[in-house]
């Protein structure tokens, strides 16, 4: 999805001095419900706006929060906004995005352009930075302006220590293939690197990690659009543990995704949402679930009962938001993709689950995860790119389409569009599809994945599409002059 856009700075989020607020990337709004938000977000041009303190910590300090609004707009792909029902929305409805300065964290050694680091376009980071020993589930903006091409890209990243859980970064570019990453956390509205840790709040459901699901524009109806924020959907890891008694597949049920085969358990996960100004320093919005999430597990028996992973959401019109997860479904031993609907994007309703395993014999018969869903402008339909499972573990991607986006997926072909490379950097699987319209003379697709290595090691890869065509993919090579 694309979002066309003025460069214009955009103020960050300020958060107050209190000994509970020293690190805004780990910063929660708390309230008892909703709707709070709602009413303290009604008044938006006062200087500061209280929210509600977590009624399970009554003695917690309250966030102040400036230049925010939960009453919002939202900006779909380039020029389309969905407007509340008493929304008026302003000529200047382009989201302005900041002038960035050129970063200076380190950034890591370039890698030859050769076969065995075809499509790469973000390898680990250097050594003792955040994402040394991990990363993957890129989430690639593209914002365009009549001066500049921007790109944005957040993804999950681990260092490796003891102590060490899934955490969020941002690494940007100018064309979406050579990234400008940062070692430690973001230090101002120009920065790069880790944007978003753990929750420290005991009883939150993402105490043990974070991974990026979805990241969305929104602009207030109330004042200025140059005042847009960030939503970003995500998904938070508990220290809870599931285990697999009877687990019916050879191989690991890895989480959160390292490809190693690590039998047994997996922590139980959840969607969340955070909110931003700047992309970079993320307040937390707490949902309905007593936990902070959006929305809770599947009672026992249904298929999504286990856990919520990769909230990807979409909007089809106004007042209809979509969200597409995965889950696993014991009773029928293998990984599907469900999905939901909100009218304002925070209270969720599921419709249950759209796609399970493929064929006998297929690259996803033992599920599909990780989905990425685009309305397609050319036909309005809806296309998904999905991380099959294959019966030996290995994961490749692959492509359903959809009239209306909701139940009436198909697959398109038995084959994969992307899988692994033998010799090549992504030879142990390919995964975690993030799409996105390259709209212009050629009307191609870029594909953004994670890609694994045989022994573990991990890097986000692209590739692009021939042409119009998203069932034919090949890995990027470099310019053609």
């Amino acid at each position: 999805m694309e979002l066309t856009a003025t460069t214009t700075t955009i103020n960050s989020l300020l958060f107050p001095t209190t000994p509970r607020s020293r690190n805004p990337i780990n910063t929660s709004f708390k309230r008892s419900n909703l709707s709070d938000l709602y009413t303290a977000c009604s008044s938006f041009l006062n200087p500061q706006i209280i929210l509600s303190s977590n009624p399970r910590n009554p003695h917690q300090n309250p966030v102040f929060l400036t230049h925010c609004s939960t009453k919002p707009t939202i900006s779909d792909d380039k020029d389309n906004v969905i407007e509340d029902q008493d929304s008026i929305i302003s000529s200047d409805s382009n989201l302005n995005i900041q002038n960035l300065q050129k970063p200076t964290s380190n950034q890591e050694n370039s890698t030859s352009n050769t076969s065995v680091s075809r499509g790469l376009v973000l390898d680990l980071g250097l050594e003792s930075s955040w994402d040394s020993f991990q990363i993957g589930s890129p989430v690639v903006k593209r914002f365009l302006s009549d001066e500049e091409e921007r790109w944005y890209m957040w993804y999950h990243g681990r260092s490796g220590g003891n102590l060490d859980t899934p955490s969020i970064g941002l690494a940007v570019s100018s064309n979406g293939i050579h990234w400008e990453r940062g070692k430690g956390a973001v230090q101002s509205g120009s920065d790069v690197g880790l944007v978003l840790k753990s929750s420290t709040d005991w009883w939150a459901f993402d105490t043990n990690g974070v991974m990026p699901g979805e990241s969305m524009v929104m602009s207030s109806s109330k004042i200025r659009a140059s005042n847009a924020v960030y939503w970003l959907y995500y998904t938070g890891f508990s220290n809870e543990k599931i285990e697999f008694l009877d687990n019916p597949l050879e191989f690991s049920l890895e989480n959160p995704e390292n490809g190693g085969k690590t039998f047994g358990k997996i922590c139980r996960s959840l969607p969340g949402l955070a909110m931003s100004q700047d992309g970079r320093h993320w307040a937390r919005i707490e949902g309905e679930h007593h936990s902070g999430a959006l929305f809770d597990l599947g009672s026992e028996g249904e298929w999504d009962s286990m856990f919520i992973a990769s909230p990807r959401v979409v909007f089809h019109s106004s007042g209809d938001l979509r969200m597409y997860y995965h889950s696993f479904d014991s009773e029928k031993g293998h990984f599907g993709i469900g999905m939901a609907r909100s009218r304002d994007g925070m209270r969720w309703v599921k419709l249950g689950k759209i796609m399970g395993g493929g064929q006998v014999g297929n690259f996803d018969e033992c599920g599909v995860m990780n989905p990425c869903v685009v309305k397609n402008k050319k036909d309005g339909g809806y296309l998904m790119v999905y991380e099959g499972v294959g019966v030996d573990g290995r994961r490749s991607i692959g492509l359903a389409r959809s009239s209306d986006g909701l139940k009436d997926w198909r697959r398109v072909g038995g084959e994969p569009i992307l899988e692994h490379a033998e010799g090549c950097w992504d030879d142990g699987g390919v995964g975690s599809p993030y799409l996105v319209h390259m709209e212009g003379e050629e009307d191609e697709w870029r594909l953004y994945y994670k890609g694994i290595g045989r022994i573990g090691h991990t890097g986000i890869g692209m590739a692009v599409s021939d042409g119009k065509d998203v069932k034919n993919f090949r890995r990027w090579t470099g310019f053609h002059l």
